[in-house]
């Protein structure tokens, strides 16, 4: 039996920065373990300020020396003993000064087998922990964008003792058709005995919540001989099964006795019956098919700088994404520790570690081949089978991030893990090979975010990664899917590059020249899950900062708080993160219902529900860095396009023109457990919360398909002389599932009447100076050839943030991203008072915006404050203008940064026009903002 010794609580410290020490130099400090240095905050105060990630307030590099005294007993004396370190980085173990050996996984425990070394009395035990001499980067196991490049020993710490006879690398493997689990173990020092198996229910509580709860099973005894076993072990048909919906858990007790009828060693392991398959183009869990709602995960975790190994925390992480609908977590290039498999176990949650690596897997004989590094990566897999195999939420497994080299011998590697665990599905690795994907005969299944340059099935794409998706180029609509991506009707022979050669890429914040072959066409027979979906950037929230009390400060946030201030907006910071942030949301909205859309498609990974707090300082998610709601989006209403069951309709555009027809279509995306029959929805339009369209629509569902086609329905629109706004709303009558579409519907306007009476100018000619010298009113909808000092206009939000991608696109020679985050709308103002406005950007603004360019005023006088303002990134900090007013000369001046003639093209444009010339020949235009002519005339061409 295994019995331990915590060795939690103080022990000596010596940091050695240069690694000139030994076991025996002095210690000069203390330490309370587990825990890092950082966090206890030893070592010099790092001064830095870095604004693409946060900053470790005592970041410290090279050996970190640990040292206490232990007493050993006289029972545990002459035991097996072994040391346990759960979590570290590169470790050196000494016993009294005897140095016992070293382990370097970055992702699973260390555990140094000490034999019966231990006797009686004080021992010595030094641990020297390097974090700079790494067999491999690391990934974000060591990534100071995410957990930070630590040093120190988290987790459990402990001296574990076993007698002469004991199990070793106990495995079960579950069979949830037969309803039995396969136990497989090494035995220490028996050549005969009984191994009893029972399977009890594993049902725990958590925050009054029960959890497990599964049925319970009677014991077994089977023959043990020689130093393998494997038994059989049957729960009985009655047995529960472990899914997302239904994480049902067993304790499997294992007794290993003597012939004697001595108890030699006991275990409890945790285990679900459950088969997670590939299945055509889904996944099935027990023989259903599963649906992935994934998000990315780095380890970040700003107030300690490391992943939590506590149970607690990770129920309240998990906990958290699944209110969300997210039901799977991706790890890129990382691996979590035991508590957060625990936690998915309770909480039914699908977890895809990742080898720590991103780069290149090479042959001998390749030039920059390291066997050594292969080797490394190789290894790291195997543990991490062998230790987190057992968890039933443990079903997927990827070979790392954005790989490229050698196919062959990926596909060597992952027929080496496939021979050693069946349990989880493999798949070569996250998006890799990016322009020229392929699918190896060995991939379970298929993890990217294209086929070939154009067969995109993604809604958004760096511009080093164009062409961009639907969300940043398309109008607005619900009608796109990705399945003639997945799966085309008819190819026309793109095989995704030029004929193969070199293919320069971007690789984590850089950009790299690859080798690529020329790609045939792919056509998935696997299931196709789409890769880091979203990255849809939002201003920063400066009230976080004072959240960040631990190790890792916001410094970053702190920088660009101070730059906003010093263009004269740091009034405006809050309204630019309320502002970015709602239309992020809707975006992320149009980006998860297109995947539900897809019926080609097995799941999607978001990166991110959170934040991303390095790589330039990605803020992409609806929670911050801590988990916690930004207050942008409930809970209840992201499920509405995120869960188990989606309700969907279909529609060309959310403009409306007065008496048009509305046209939609319905459909429900249907994965839970229960059975559909006959399906019955409703729907309404509403305007001004009164009901002036409904109806109901029917279908039955097809045995065995989760997609149901609803049917059409439409409504003619009322005549309506003001721009409105509609609701449409769809629900299905006693359950959850229910969706809301905002619509808008504009009045007929007959194109060129807007302007008329006005002085209205394309550009600021001397002729418009000579009007304003005499105090006219000048009304001025700017031509973009004729803007000096201006930026592209785009509706859609940043992807992931300008600094990254603007370095990487100038290292490619590619056009750099626009970098703007939507709109800040004074849409109290009267020269709106026609066009009805949220005070972020809404679908109306799309093809305004994207027939605009925003005015750079950053040399105007710092008072002027636009009435439709054009959010900046926080490296550029431009203040732009999209509409705004002045004083000049002596008279008074509209500035728009869209041509009347792009306007007039549309009927939102129309009306914007129609508001605006309103307001010019009002008494209400009184622009408080006096500008000297000298700096308007900067803003356009000589």
């Amino acid at each position: 039996m295994i019995t331990k010794i915590g060795l939690e609580g103080q022990w000596r410290l010596r940091l050695d920065p240069e690694k000139t020490g030994n076991e025996g130099s002095p210690f000069d400090d203390t330490i309370t373990l587990p825990g890092t240095t950082s966090h206890a905050g030893k070592g010099p105060a790092n001064e830095e300020a870095l604004a693409g990630s946060l900053t470790d307030s005592f970041k410290f590099e090279g050996y970190a020396w640990f040292s206490r005294e232990v007493d050993i007993t006289a029972e545990q004396a002459g035991w097996n003993a072994m040391l346990y370190l759960e979590r570290t980085r590169i470790t050196t173990v000494w016993i009294d000064g005897e140095e016992i050996g070293t382990r370097n996984s970055l992702c699973t425990p260390h555990v140094y087998k000490l034999g019966k070394l231990l006797t009686e009395g004080k021992h010595r035990v030094t641990i020297r922990v390097d974090n700079t001499s790494y067999p491999t980067k690391g990934g974000h196991m060591t990534s100071a964008d995410t957990q930070t490049n630590w040093n120190g020993i988290t987790g459990r710490l402990e001296l574990q003792f076993a007698g002469d006879a004991y199990l070793d690398d106990v495995q079960v493997y579950p069979d949830a058709v037969n309803r039995t689990f396969t136990v497989r173990a090494k035995v220490a020092g028996v050549p005969q005995g009984t191994l009893s198996v029972t399977a009890t229910a594993a049902s725990r509580e958590h925050a009054g919540v029960r959890f497990g709860d599964a049925s319970i099973s009677v014991e077994e005894s089977f023959a043990v001989s020689g130093s393998e076993l494997e038994v059989t072990y049957a729960l009985g048909a009655d047995a529960q099964l472990w899914s997302d919906a239904s994480p049902k858990l067993y304790e499997l007790k294992l007794r290993l006795v003597s012939d004697g009828g001595a108890l030699l060693d006991e275990r409890n392991i945790v285990a679900g019956l459950r088969d997670f398959r590939a299945d055509g183009d889904k996944f099935t869990i027990n023989g259903a098919k599963t649906f992935l709602r994934g998000k990315h995960d780095g380890l970040i975790f700003p107030l300690t700088g490391y992943a939590p190994t506590t149970l607690e925390e990770w129920l309240r992480i998990l906990g958290i994404s699944k209110s969300y609908g997210i039901n799977h977590y991706r790890f890129h290039t990382c691996c979590p520790p035991e508590a957060a498999f625990e936690a998915a176990d309770m909480l039914g949650i699908y977890m895809e570690p990742e080898l720590p690596f991103w780069g290149t897997i090479t042959e001998e004989g390749d030039e920059k081949h390291n066997e050594a590094e292969q080797q490394y990566l190789i290894r790291e897999g195997f543990e991490i089978l062998r230790s987190f195999g057992n968890h039933p939420s443990f079903v997927m497994m990827s070979l790392g991030n954005e790989l490229w080299g050698s196919k062959s011998r990926i596909a060597e590697i992952m027929r080496g893990y496939k021979a050693y665990d069946s349990r989880p599905l493999y798949t070569q690795g996250s998006n890799n090979f990016q322009f020229v994907p392929v699918i190896l005969e060995e991939d379970d299944f298929y993890c990217g975010v294209r086929f070939s340059r154009d067969r995109l099935f993604r809604g958004s794409y760096a511009m080093c990664d164009a062409p961009l998706g639907h969300i940043q180029t398309d109008k607005p609509s619900t009608m796109k899917d990705y399945d003639e991506q997945i799966v085309p009707s008819g190819l026309g022979g793109d095989g995704g590059t030029d004929g193969g050669g070199e293919l320069q890429i971007q690789y984590g914040t850089e950009a790299i020249t690859v080798k690529a072959e020329a790609a045939s066409e792919l056509i998935p027979s696997i299931p196709v899950v789409s890769h880091e979906i979203g990255q849809f950037g939002m201003y920063p929230n400066y009230a976080e900062i004072e959240k960040y009390d631990g190790p890792l400060k916001a410094r970053n946030f702190e920088l660009f708080r101070e730059r906003l201030e010093l263009k004269g907006m740091g009034h405006l910071a809050d309204k630019f993160f309320q502002s970015s942030g709602k239309l992020a949301v809707e975006c992320y909205k149009e980006e998860l219902e297109a995947a539900f859309r897809t019926r080609q498609l097995a799941g999607f990974q978001l990166l991110d529900l959170q934040d991303f707090s390095g790589q330039g300082t990605a803020l992409v998610g609806v929670l911050d860095a801590f988990m916690d709601s930004k207050g942008l989006v409930e809970p209840e209403e992201w499920r509405t396009y995120c869960s188990d069951a989606v309700l969907l309709a279909r529609f060309e555009s959310y403009v409306w023109v007065s008496g048009d027809t509305f046209r939609a279509s319905a459909e429900l995306v249907w994965f839970r457990p229960e059975a559909l029959g006959a399906v019955e929805a409703q729907w309404e339009l509403l305007l001004s919360g009164e009901v002036i369209a409904e109806g109901g629509l029917s279908a039955a569902a097809e045995e065995g398909s989760p997609y149901v086609d609803l049917g059409a329905f439409e409504a003619v629109l009322p005549s309506l002389d003001a721009a409105s706004q509609l609701e449409l709303r769809l629900w299905i009558e006693g359950t959850d599932v229910r969706k809301s579409y905002a619509l808008w519907v504009f009045p007929h306007v007959d194109s060129g009447s807007e302007l008329g009476g006005l002085h209205v100018f394309d550009e600021l000619t001397d002729e418009a100076a000579s009007l304003l010298e005499k105090g006219e009113n000048v009304v001025l909808f700017a031509k973009p050839d004729a803007l000096a000092a201006s930026i592209e206009g785009t509706y859609c939000t940043d992807f992931w943030n300008y600094p990254m991608f603007r370095s990487i696109s100038e290292s490619m020679n590619k056009p750099v991203p626009v970098g703007t985050m939507g709109l800040l709308i004074d849409n109290e103002h009267p020269a709106l008072q026609g066009f009805p406005s949220d005070t972020y950007s809404t679908f109306p603004w799309w093809s305004i915006v994207s027939r605009s360019r925003s005015l750079v005023l950053d040399d105007l006088p710092r008072e002027l404050s636009p009435i439709v303002a054009t959010i900046d990134n926080v490296e550029r900090n431009h203040k732009l203008g999209l509409l705004f007013e002045c004083r000049a000369l002596h008279g008074k001046l509209l500035i728009c940064g869209a041509e009347a003639g792009g306007l007039a093209e549309t009927p939102e444009g129309r009306q914007l026009l129609r508001s605006i010339a309103g307001y010019a020949k009002s008494d209400a235009f009184q622009p408080a903002t006096e500008v000297e002519l000298s700096a308007l005339q900067g803003l356009f061409r000589a």
